[in-house]
């Protein structure tokens, strides 16, 4: 005769479908991609700022640097990410503390990047250092020739913009301009600079 199987029990059906869906999930967790590794992802970006408040025309120190980190794409053009690259620059202006030392804020290269069209850096040197420490990067000012025996002095520039500014420290930037002009001005500043005493006055904006 032939033999019949006693159907399943509904409890043992249970179990074997749960079985079944238990196997299914440990696949799925099995192929799922894991977390992202630890320092994946846009990472800050270094920047050498000033450690604190820095003269114009001062020779940098490590001591005047410090190492920030701006979050990604934050960080202004310019910026350097090794504090050792700008020990020994000379600062074209003064500096507050926290601020990222970019290339145009040295003296060096990245000034003339500053230049408009047909225009050339002419450095314009002081006489008086007080004055000098009046002016800063980015002025507009006017430049004035007093020739020896002469009663009153010659303006051989207006309107100049000042690129960088040496200060009134006691470094050897102290009372040195730098200035945008044409060429025929530069060479006339640069004439008189031989034996004029120079100033500069500042023109209302």
């Amino acid at each position: 005769m032939p033999r019949f199987r006693r159907p399943r029990s509904p409890a043992a059906l249970a179990r074997r479908v749960a079985a079944a869906l238990l196997a299914a999930v440990a696949v799925a967790l099995a192929l799922r991609p894991g977390p992202p590794a630890e320092g994946a992802g846009p990472q800050p970006q270094p920047v050498v700022v000033a450690a604190h408040s820095l003269d114009a025309g001062r020779p940098l120190a490590a001591g005047d640097l410090a190492l920030a980190r701006y979050p990604p794409g934050t960080a202004p053009a310019g910026v350097v990410a090794e504090p050792d690259l700008l020990v020994g620059r000379l600062l074209a202006g003064p500096v507050r503390a926290g601020e990222p030392l970019t290339d145009t804020r040295l003296v060096g290269p990245g000034l003339t990047s500053l230049l408009p069209d047909g225009q050339v850096a002419a450095p314009v040197r002081l006489a008086d250092l007080a004055v000098a420490g009046l002016v800063r990067t980015g002025d507009r000012v006017d430049v004035l020739a007093t020739e020896p025996g002469a009663g009153e002095a010659g303006t051989l520039a207006s309107g100049v913009r000042v690129l960088a500014a040496g200060g009134s420290g006691d470094g050897p930037t102290a009372g040195l301009l730098i200035v945008a002009v044409d060429t025929a001005t530069a060479a006339r500043l640069a004439a008189a600079a031989t034996s004029a005493t120079l100033t500069v006055s500042l023109p209302p904006p």
